[in-house]
């Protein structure tokens, strides 16, 4: 495994390694020790959620109020996902900065980000399957979106493609209006869950 700082402090891309042989192959997809020797605090584990998305299926972006916040590991087993996350800590000098990694089953990696970051992600094929770990539960009152096509933002959507959201994506405010209704977490609250996570 390699691991390698993304544009977004607090984001990592893993380079992971198959191994494969005649009869089929194998991958180390998620190595705890690796991950919290970036990090310096790791994931703890809460819930392992996974979708299926047809092509041009696009998915967030998506967050959760710090703290506790939701970090994520990401991978892609089948298919192909373009994978984006967004700084969105208010606060943080790369506030509204994002940066993309293409997960590819036949060219294993996966991403984590950490509590406080904003996460989607587009399908590029058919059936293209997103498993994930999260570091806290599904809580419905604490967990919001942002437009994935602000303009704003700039996402680097693919321009060849028809997307498909969710009515509650379709519906979300832009980062600049999620900002004004005080939905985003603090860079000041993600700063102190991270030294509450490193145990000092």
């Amino acid at each position: 495994m390699e691991i390698r700082e993304l544009a977004v402090p607090d984001s990592y891309a893993i380079d992971l390694v198959p191994h494969g042989d005649s009869r089929g192959r194998f991958t180390e997809w998620y190595r705890a020790d690796v991950l919290s020797q970036a990090t310096g605090f790791g994931l703890t584990l809460a819930q392992a959620n996974h979708s299926v998305s047809a092509r041009g299926v696009l998915r967030g972006v998506h967050f959760a109020l710090v703290p506790p916040g939701q970090a994520k590991y990401v991978y892609c087993p089948a298919g192909k996902v373009l994978d984006v996350i967004v700084d969105i800590r208010v606060g943080s000098p790369s506030f509204g900065v994002h940066d993309s990694v293409l997960l590819d089953s036949e060219q294993p990696r996966a991403v984590y980000l950490a509590e406080g970051l904003g996460h989607a992600f587009v399908s590029l094929a058919d059936n293209s399957s997103v498993t994930y770990l999260v570091s806290s539960g599904y809580s419905p009152g604490r967990e919001f979106g942002i437009n994935p096509m602000d303009p704003e933002l700039g996402l680097p959507w693919p321009a060849d493609m028809e997307f498909e959201f969710s009515a509650k994506d379709q519906a979300a405010p832009t980062l600049a209006e999620a900002r004004d209704q005080g939905l985003l977490p603090t860079m000041e609250q993600c700063t102190a869950r991270y030294a509450q996570l490193r145990g000092r």
